[in-house]
């Protein structure tokens, strides 16, 4: 059984850091390209942070380049995003994603909540 879990999540003041992390079981972890996307109310899911199989590669939205940084530890099954200098506008829920190199097929988390605010 396939699950993703984030954790990590909560209310930040602006400026200040989180870590997300995403727990991965029921399939081969190393296989699989591990990414991050958001929603914000109202807004279309994007994507946040991409790392490939081996974290030799990342990338990152235009928005968070430089405030975020994705990473992945194989031998733990987990992927983390580094959040600092965080602004309102990243205030959304966090999902996790999981996507097979060949056949790129997709699994989703259920989210964690990010609030930025004052």
């Amino acid at each position: 059984q396939v699950q993703l879990v984030e954790s990590g999540g909560g209310l930040v003041q602006p400026g200040g850091s989180l870590r997300l992390s995403c727990a991965a079981s029921g399939f081969t972890f190393s296989r699989y390209v591990m990414s991050w996307y958001r929603q914000a109310p109202g807004k279309e899911r994007g994507l946040v942070a991409a790392i490939a199989t081996t974290g030799g590669s990342t990338n990152y939205a235009n928005s968070v380049n430089g405030r975020f940084t994705i990473s992945r530890d194989n031998a733990k099954n987990m992927v983390y995003l580094q959040m600092n200098s965080l602004k309102p506008e990243d205030t959304a829920v966090y999902y996790c994603k999981a996507t097979a190199v060949r056949s790129l097929k997709d699994y989703w988390g259920q989210g964690t909540q990010v609030t930025v605010s004052s």
